[in-house]
């Protein structure tokens, strides 16, 4: 199992949190807006957590929204957990850095920038200046990742970060490619939320019966190695995790640490925010969830955050698209801030 975690890690400590005042006055400017009091329903309170994020009411225009794609290859899928081949995943950051898959063109209606990271793939890709390490190891019989290798993650996912803020990134998204990703996913929400096997095992990429019982096994003895070291969320990441998960993770909380918000994708997302709130406790208060997915660990892990999703679409994909299909209604929600006439402006009566 190997012994308990010593390593040096960055620090999550004294998280900001976002402006409560910039938060209240977002809401009283909704209720003097040329509009029924709360007939815009979440998207004023959407709009309210943007301007508190910001510190500014009205808040800004979002102007350079990120979406990062994770990529990495994970041990337990040559168990048959995944429907995806060996390779698959060099394949699919191809298509992606090409502009071929699916978030690419989510993106594009969007308006919105994606930047894709190999941090774990088993192959050689042009995007790899962070890549820790070629696949993890299979968590149902061994560690996903050493202990050097949880680091170098977890700073990979806090420069990441760095660099797109730095940027002028406004708004981020975390997303992830990666044959047999759901299953660590999985793991590591049933760890955190004290839930049972069969209660997280997901269809994934598309898997059958037989794959699904075969990843319902790899599940089970990957979730009591997992709980064996629950109490330390780095050594959670060494034993069930990966590279590119763990990567997320940082990404999560320093993005915290940086009062930028976040919206959550798919369950790679969700898990990856499970243990970001463990190591970066109140992180949870700059993100929200994009999405509901197909995934069960999906709504574990958001109940678990106190997550209510923007979007229930049945989307399972990962990569993104969840949080791409939702990052149109933040801009809307921070717009109805800015360009809404008041009453008083509009020379209308209100209601009373």
């Amino acid at each position: 199992m190997g012994e308990s975690s010593s390593v040096t890690r960055p620090e999550f400590t004294d998280i900001p949190q976002p402006d409560e005042l910039a938060r209240a006055e977002a809401r009283r400017r909704h209720a003097t807006l040329i509009k029924p009091a709360g007939s815009l329903g979440r998207l004023e309170e959407l709009g309210a957590w943007i301007a508190a994020c910001q510190g500014a009411c009205p808040p800004r225009p979002f102007k350079r929204p990120r979406v990062v794609i994770f990529a990495g290859d994970h041990g337990v899928a040559a168990k048959g957990v995944s429907a995806y081949p060996a390779g698959a995943t060099a394949q699919l950051v191809d298509a992606l850095l090409k502009g071929d898959g699916a978030p690419n063109a989510l993106a594009g209606v969007a308006g919105v920038g994606v930047r894709v990271v190999d941090l774990a793939v088993d192959a050689e890709t042009p995007v790899q200046e962070f890549k820790v390490r070629k696949g993890s190891g299979s968590i149902d019989t061994e560690d996903a990742l050493t202990e050097a290798e949880v680091e170098a993650a977890l700073r990979a996912g806090v420069a990441i970060a760095d660099a797109e803020i730095d940027a002028g990134a406004d708004l981020l998204a975390a997303g992830d490619v990666g044959a047999g990703v759901s299953t660590p996913a999985s793991v590591l929400v049933a760890a955190l939320t004290g839930s049972e096997p069969v209660a997280v095992v997901g269809r994934g990429s598309g898997i059958d019966d037989d794959a699904w019982m075969r990843k319902a096994a790899a599940i089970r003895d990957a979730l009591r190695r997992a709980r064996a070291v629950l109490v330390d969320p780095i050594a959670l990441l060494r034993t069930a995790a990966g590279a590119d998960l763990t990567a997320m993770t940082g990404f999560l909380a320093q993005a915290a640490i940086r009062r930028t918000p976040v919206l959550l994708d798919g369950l790679a997302s969700a898990a990856a925010a499970l243990v970001a709130e463990e190591l970066a406790p109140n992180a949870r208060s700059w993100w929200v969830a994009s999405h509901r997915c197909a995934e069960p660990a999906h709504t574990l892990a958001l109940d678990h955050l106190d997550a209510k999703p923007l979007l229930d679409l049945d989307i399972r994909l990962g990569a993104g698209a969840g949080a791409l299909a939702a990052m149109p209604l933040l801009a809307m929600a921070a717009r109805l801030l800015t360009d809404v006439a008041t009453y008083e402006d509009a020379g209308i009566t209100p209601p009373r």
